[in-house]
């Protein structure tokens, strides 16, 4: 058996926190600009996205009182 030196804890914990160190480095951050611009995007497509909903809640809930209306006539 060949004798194997054990690294450190805290030699490995060092270690990778210095490869996350560079990683982060190689990160391209989002301007303030692009940020704004895709901030407002997500806020119109919630918006869009509820007024459907909220059509389509309304105009299942009239359905239904046309229906009971009619069945129970």
């Amino acid at each position: 058996m060949a004798d194997k030196k054990k690294t450190n804890v805290f030699v490995k914990l060092f270690k990778y926190l210095r490869e996350c160190i560079g990683e982060l480095k190689k990160i391209t951050w989002p301007t303030v600009s692009q940020t704004t611009k895709n901030f407002g995007i997500v806020l119109l497509v919630i918006l869009v996205a509820g007024v459907l909903i909220f059509a389509l809640d309304q105009g299942l809930y009239a359905l239904l009182g046309l229906v009971m209306n009619v069945s129970g006539s």
